[in-house]
């Protein structure tokens, strides 16, 4: 049974992302960081290593950055330069792909239909599999309660499989797309060292866990909670997953200090995003202008540093803007999702949309998250505290708090989306009718739903905020040359 419905969602996942790949077919990539991602790709796939900003490269991006050639050491203008700005895990995925398909202009609907199937698509059963962790079956559950947690492994995944964003997601080049899978994966492979210990599920977990890290290495705070909580849990045998996550990410810990002659992480990156993070002109979310400014020192090594000198200034400068930039961070990661729309539709990219057909759009992209988010708020109160579910907690907080403290958008909080469908559901399953029994039964049920109704509060404050904030763009977005407003992303 379990097998059969995730084969079938998979497949209605997969339905569903192909209609929007298939539909933009033709569509090429922004100079922006699905550029970066394409320029590294095909240096890998044509033998060259991890290399960006060859000669050719460079011209396309001469009207907007002038690069200092002077800070690129050993710069090559045919094979460009050795990097570790980004981390090597997607750039890695898609030369497989270009290996495969070639580096000609179809290179990008191979992408695209590569990350549908094998990084979308599996979104879906993953969190079906994952909300029957979260929720596992024990011999003294009774069938109706045997029915909840399976109703509510459904739910979660059919929200994962038509959740909109997520069906478009895999038209843009950017590491979210095996981002949003392998800590999906990893999640589940630690669910199960939590309830069955075995070797085979630590070095899984260990695995997993090092595959997200070489994707995004924002997620190395949630990797240290998970493994203290597997420690504690299993004493040392805990030990097999650290030592599976420590071997598959050396190489290339090995590999960037090689290359910077000092010991260099997963990706060299953190400099560049405290620099936009902190800048006088920016609001602790991503800023266009600022974020061309460190862009022509090629030195990676070179502008990781200059950007946290430059980072650690502006707080000195003006550290009253510390906590406040914090709350905007926490603000924008949970914010509408509304970019992606405003920038495309802005740009001319989809043409002249009428007024009721884009209200609509909006209405679609926007209300999923209001929704499952502040059910989700309400499904956290009902959870039974067990190992599984303070995993799931420390998830939530542990990925949250690198965003509020260096750069948010609200496309980060995207990777949350399908244990946040899983708390939404099992609110639904349970009915609201669950809440005053939840306040009755003890203090702590008291204290989860007072909280809960606290973040729901927040979440409708913050969207207020967010709409009043941006009324103007969204103004002249609704208006009747809404579609030539060209706003920078």
């Amino acid at each position: 049974m379990f097998k059969s419905f995730a084969f079938k969602i998979y497949l209605v996942a997969l339905v569903l992302r192909l209609i929007p790949i298939i539909a933009a077919r033709g569509l090429g990539i922004g100079l922006d960081d699905m550029f970066q991602y394409d320029m590294l790709a095909r240096s890998l796939a044509q033998g060259h290593g991890f290399r960006w900003y060859a000669e050719l490269d460079l011209l396309q991006l001469a009207s907007y950055v002038d690069f200092d050639l002077s800070t690129a050491r050993e710069y090559d203008p045919l094979l460009g330069i050795p990097t570790s700005f980004r981390a090597p895990l997607y750039p890695a995925f898609l030369a497989i792909v270009y290996f495969i398909n070639g580096i000609d202009f179809s290179r990008f609907f191979a992408a695209r239909l590569a990350q549908a199937i094998f990084l979308g698509a599996p979104l879906a059963p993953l969190t079906y599999f994952v909300a029957h962790r979260i929720f596992p079956l024990s011999s003294f559950d009774n069938e109706e309660r045997r029915k909840k947690k399976e109703n509510t492994s459904r739910i979660a995944a059919w929200l994962v499989a038509a959740y909109p964003l997520l069906l478009v997601y895999p038209l843009g080049l950017g590491t979210e797309n095996p981002f949003f899978v392998l800590l999906l994966a990893s999640f589940l492979f630690l669910l199960s060292s939590i309830d069955k210990p075995s070797t085979f599920n630590f070095l899984l977990s260990g695995i997993f866990l090092a595959l997200t890290a070489l994707t995004r290495s924002v997620i190395l705070a949630f990797v240290l909670a998970a493994f203290c909580l597997l420690f504690y849990l299993h004493g040392k045998r805990a030990v097999l997953s650290i030592l599976a996550f420590v071997l598959v990410i050396a190489p290339w810990i090995i590999r960037n200090s090689l290359l910077h002659g000092k010991l260099t992480g997963i990706e060299t990156s953190m400099g560049y995003n405290l620099y936009l993070g902190y800048h006088p002109q920016g609001n602790g979310s991503f800023v266009f202008g600022p974020s061309l400014d460190l862009l022509p020192i090629l030195d990676d090594a070179e502008r990781d540093k200059t950007g946290t000198e430059k980072a650690i200034e502006f707080i000195k400068k003006q550290p009253e803007r510390f906590v406040p930039l914090a709350v905007n961070r926490l603000g924008f990661f949970f914010g509408l999702e509304k970019r992606v729309l405003m920038y495309f539709y802005g740009n001319d990219l989809l043409g002249f949309i009428p007024l009721p057909l884009l209200l609509t759009i909006s209405a679609i992209l926007l209300l999923p998250f209001v929704v499952i988010s502040t059910s989700a708020a309400l499904g956290l109160s009902l959870l039974r505290w067990n190992p599984q579910t303070c995993l799931l907690v420390l998830l939530l907080f542990v990925y949250t708090i690198p965003h509020v403290f260096i750069l948010a958008e609200d496309r980060f909080h995207l990777a949350l989306v399908p244990y946040i469908a899983i708390l939404a559901a099992w609110l639904w399953v349970n009915g609201f009718k669950a809440l005053p029994i939840r306040w009755r039964e003890s203090r702590t049920g008291k204290i989860l739903t007072i909280l809960s109704i606290l973040c729901i509060f927040l979440l409708v404050i913050n969207w207020g905020f967010e709409l009043v904030r941006d009324w103007d763009k969204i103004a002249q977005l609704l208006g009747p040359n809404g579609n030539q407003s060209y706003f920078p992303y």
